[in-house]
């Protein structure tokens, strides 16, 4: 429950993390082939998606915390098991590949940085991150994950490193240029897809939930009037600065490749590392070292809510015990699907694969996935059984359907685009 006079900065949690962790390695890789490809071109998606981030995010934090459980276990209640299953199929399969490309860049950076086997790297990461989320108490570790969000400032001090043409900037900002073409389109959806990511859905709801069962005067909103007001107001306040800090970082990760590589011929990106290396020789060791180390911080922000968020997910479903606050032998299953997850996503870094691909594309199907499942959880919004008498506002209802209608007409752009 609320505490009187708890400063802003302390009602920040679920939806700031939610949000740094959008722009997790694969992320940055996405943001950089943007600016690499197109320039400014694309730079007016930050602000588009913006207020579609907080609708879908918001009501997926007000579902947790009304009902009490996470967006899985809500829709195992309401919605038939096929469709269940398959959704949280999708999400478990891009979550691994989205781990293995982010351990595999953090493991580049590392390298670029220090020297070194990347790949070892990637395992330590992972191992650390594992050992981190099953034996650290969940209000220690979240505590962790909040001081961790700065990692992203690296990339708001990058831009600081580097002349800009501000008014140009300022003018793509604001005004869209867009253009029917595949690649532009497959971007877009990409883009999408890496910004309003659906597991984040998951995480930010199960996040809510746990914060919820920490504290002994909590209970779900739905049986609880007098929490509803304060509950609410810190919702949309940690979810307004979360996405702002994340679409905020997005755009500087754009705006930098797209000063530097953009400018100078450099067209394509195939990961995070790679755009950091470019830096170097056009922006300076400064700038290259900062973009860098923001790979590993970031990382190990993400790596854990993409586990977390998939453990979640596939405990809702089957009805498991799920809680980071829970000791491991209490809740098996669900530390082993963050166990799996991880160490899945180190072993495809062996493989003699290309994961950064495998990124672009799981950035594409996440963008593809994302339409299906916020459509069902602006359902379940509508739910009493989930709600009860906790409606949302008509704010929340316009921009979450508007966040779902904006997805599927992109998702369907691009697929005309590959077919004509």
């Amino acid at each position: 429950m609320e505490q009187q006079g708890q400063s802003w900065l302390g009602k920040l949690g679920p939806g700031l993390v939610a949000g740094a962790a959008d722009d997790d390695p694969s992320g940055i890789a996405t943001y950089s082939q943007a600016g690499a490809q197109f320039g400014f071109g694309m730079l007016w998606l930050v602000l588009f998606t913006y207020p579609l981030m907080v609708g879908i995010q918001e009501t997926s934090a007000r579902i947790g915390r009304t009902s009490g459980r996470g967006l899985a276990a809500n829709m195992r209640l309401y919605f038939p098991p096929w469709l269940l299953y398959g959704m949280v199929s999708l999400l478990l399969f891009a979550n691994t590949i989205n781990i293995a490309a982010d351990l595999a860049a953090m493991g580049d950076a590392l390298r670029l940085v220090a020297g070194g086997q990347a790949h070892w790297y990637a395992l330590g990461f992972g191992v650390l991150s594992v050992l981190l989320q099953v034996f650290v108490p969940y209000q220690r570790y979240a505590h962790l994950l909040k001081w961790l969000t700065l990692a992203l400032l690296a990339y708001a001090a990058t831009v600081l490193v580097i002349e800009v043409p501000w008014r140009e900037v300022a003018l793509r900002t604001v005004s869209p240029q867009l253009a029917w073409d595949k690649a532009y389109l497959t971007t877009m959806v990409a883009v999408f897809g890496t910004t309003i990511s659906p597991y984040l859905f998951f995480w930010q709801a199960s996040q809510e939930v746990e914060e919820l069962h920490a504290d002994p005067l909590a209970q779900p909103l739905k049986r609880a009037p007098p929490q509803v007001r304060p509950q609410l107001r810190r919702i949309k306040l940690d979810t307004a600065v979360g996405m702002g800090f994340s679409n905020a970082v997005a755009w500087s990760i754009m705006l930098t490749t797209a000063v530097t590589l953009h400018a100078h011929g450099i067209f394509e990106v195939q990961s995070s590392a790679q755009a950091a290396a470019a830096l170097r020789p056009i922006a300076g060791e400064l700038a290259f070292a900062l973009f860098a180390l923001g790979i590993v911080g970031t990382g190990l922000l993400a790596i854990p809510v993409l586990a977390g968020s998939a453990a979640y997910a596939v405990a809702g479903a089957f009805k498991w015990r799920s809680s980071l606050d829970l000791q491991p032998l209490a809740a098996r299953k669900f530390y082993a699907i963050i166990v799996a997850a991880t160490l899945a996503g180190v072993g495809i870094g062996f493989l003699p694969l290309d994961p950064m691909r495998a990124l672009y594309w799981s950035a594409v199907v996440n963008g593809v996935v994302a339409v299906p499942v916020m459509a069902v959880t602006m359902l379940l919004s509508t739910r009493r059984g989930v709600m009860g008498a906790v409606v949302l506002s008509r704010r929340l209802r316009w921009l979450g359907w508007s966040c779902t209608l904006v997805m599927a007409l992109a998702v369907l752009a691009m697929c005309a685009s590959m077919v004509s």
